[in-house]
């Protein structure tokens, strides 16, 4: 009797230690997941959805970019939720919005900065093979900049996709990218 009653105790306990350790699993995922949230929710879905790309990265690079503050502008005048540029806003409107009313203030627009930062994350996407790393680069650095990188074979094995990021600001970005979508990946995908 005593041995039944000692391996039932050791029964509970070792089922008690369980879902202590999931209960703190599943707080720690919560936790982690202010860290790396779904704001815009259906801003990003509907253009996620439009323009092809995964929503996820979309996430990842709006977290990365401006912490969620969509009124965000950094030291060379990029706005918004998804740091855009003036000359890449004024690209773009030619591209998806030609005929809209739209001045480069409406990027603290959550909505429209969503907009033109996914139709820019897709072009680059396309461009690279949808190599995430270099067309984070281009997003980042200019399509330009990453198009001469990719003629040159010290960077590129294959004339689209880089292997090396020569520039510490850009590795350090494709860095940061790669880890918050990886997270991002752990979190959400089911």
């Amino acid at each position: 009797m005593k041995k039944t009653i000692k391996r039932l105790a050791v029964f509970l306990l070792a089922v008690l230690c369980a879902v202590l350790i999931l209960a703190q699993a599943g707080a720690f995922r919560a936790l982690l997941r202010t860290s790396y949230p779904m704001r815009y929710e259906e801003s990003v879905g509907k253009w996620a959805a439009q323009y092809e790309v995964d929503e996820l990265l979309v996430y990842t690079i709006i977290r990365t970019e401006s912490g969620f503050d969509p009124e965000a502008e950094s030291s060379v005048g990029a706005r918004g939720l998804m740091q855009i540029t003036e000359e890449t806003f004024d690209w773009i409107k030619s591209k998806i919005a030609p005929d809209e009313d739209l001045t480069f203030d409406a990027l603290y627009d959550a909505d429209t900065n969503i907009r033109f930062g996914t139709y820019l994350i897709s072009v680059c996407l396309a461009r690279y093979e949808n190599d995430v790393s270099t067309a984070v680069a281009a997003y980042h650095s200019g399509m330009g900049l990453v198009d001469s990188l990719v003629a040159d074979s010290e960077y590129s094995d294959d004339g689209v996709t880089l292997h090396t990021f020569p520039y510490a600001q850009m590795r350090n970005y494709v860095y940061k990218i790669n880890r918050s979508y990886a997270v991002y990946h752990r979190l959400y995908e089911e």
